[in-house]
């Protein structure tokens, strides 16, 4: 039981503080306006926004001016100059892939899908015709699907 009451003396020294705090906090609140002193707001920076009000315009910052390079991408130009040899570049690998490349790549195997959808509907009209007899008909079936299928390659 001990502990307890330790714990509840200082939940108590706790409360007290707290208790302080707030006092002091709105003691410190209430002596600000009693002293009349104007609460200083911090200045705008307007650095890419152009302001209307003239007042405002003041506090406009320049415009930031580009750094100057040239004299570092001059030596690196020169660097590179050196390296390159036009002899050893591929023209080939430069030019650019057919504009639609991606997409035959992407209908490939739909269009494979459908390849074996249709020799296997060829295949069962042909065994449907076997069936109903037309047993004279299958060479000329055959031979119209095989210049079917060599036109359409």
């Amino acid at each position: 039981m001990e502990g307890v009451g330790a714990l509840e003396e200082e939940a108590l020294k706790r409360k007290e503080r707290l208790k302080n705090l707030k006092r002091k906090h709105t003691n410190d609140e209430s002596g600000d306006t009693s002293k009349n002193e104007p609460v200083v707001l911090p200045k705008p920076k307007f650095r890419s926004y152009k302001p209307q009000d003239e007042n405002l315009q003041k506090e406009k910052l320049q415009d930031a001016q580009p750094a100057q390079v040239e004299e570092e991408v001059k030596d690196l130009v020169e660097a590179g100059k050196e390296k390159v040899v036009l002899q050893d570049l591929d023209i080939s690998s430069l030019a650019p892939r057919k504009p639609d490349w991606d997409l035959k790549r992407d209908v490939a195997k739909k269009l494979e899908k459908l390849e074996r959808r249709t020799q296997k509907a060829i295949a069962e009209l042909i065994w449907e015709r076997l069936k109903e007899g037309n047993e004279e008909n299958l060479s000329a079936l055959v031979s119209l699907n095989a210049n079917k299928s060599t036109e359409d390659d």
